[in-house]
């Protein structure tokens, strides 16, 4: 199998030494590997494998399952910048979850993965802020043709997905003050 560009969106422990690696691909969409040894201290996957990690994957299919195994990967964005404080993190984790609740597993969307790269990429240098949140919930409905206006994309995205991550609470929750700050820290430089 060729090539192709994958942003690691999930990371589970298979057994001592290998891990399930879930990606969003742009070939592919959704995927899961498992990366035999990577957990060895010596494995050719030996820092190369964490969440938010962008580049090419190499994989070979299986023929009777959806996780196939990993071959060879090439980071490009080590995105180490979203991993600056927790609600950076937490923000970059709330994308992935909800990009994983709305696709189908190995079905193509270029449109999404090109979506949630924009999204991490921006994330890893500004602020995490509510308005971002609610900006990737927007374009996401709108990639995946529910959008009507700005005002109802929550209900709109929690009607189709039957609920949304669990951490949006707890984003909602840290964001707000943020986004206060920063509208007040405006004003107060006009």
């Amino acid at each position: 199998m060729p090539p192709t560009e994958a942003i690691l969106i999930r990371l589970t422990r298979l057994t001592e030494t290998s891990l399930i690696v879930h990606w969003f691909t742009e070939a592919q969409g959704l995927i899961k590997t498992v990366a035999k040894g990577a957990r060895r201290p010596k494995s050719h996957f030996a820092g190369q494998l964490d969440l938010f990690f962008g580049g090419e994957i190499t994989l070979t299919r299986s023929r009777h399952s959806d996780l196939h195994t990993l071959r060879e990967v090439a980071i490009r964005q080590w995105r180490g910048g979203l991993r600056r404080n927790y609600t950076t993190t937490l923000l970059a984790a709330y994308f992935c979850q909800l990009l994983e609740m709305a696709v189908e597993p190995e079905h193509p969307l270029p449109e999404l993965h090109d979506l949630l790269k924009r999204a991490l990429d921006h994330l890893e240098t500004a602020e995490p802020t509510l308005r971002i949140l609610e900006h990737f919930e927007k374009e996401l409905a709108r990639l995946l043709g529910v959008f009507l206006d700005s005002s109802h994309v929550e209900i709109l995205l929690r009607e189709l997905l039957g609920t949304l991550p669990a951490n949006r609470v707890e984003l909602i929750e840290r964001l707000s003050p943020i986004d206060a700050f920063l509208s007040s820290g405006a004003k107060n430089c006009e």
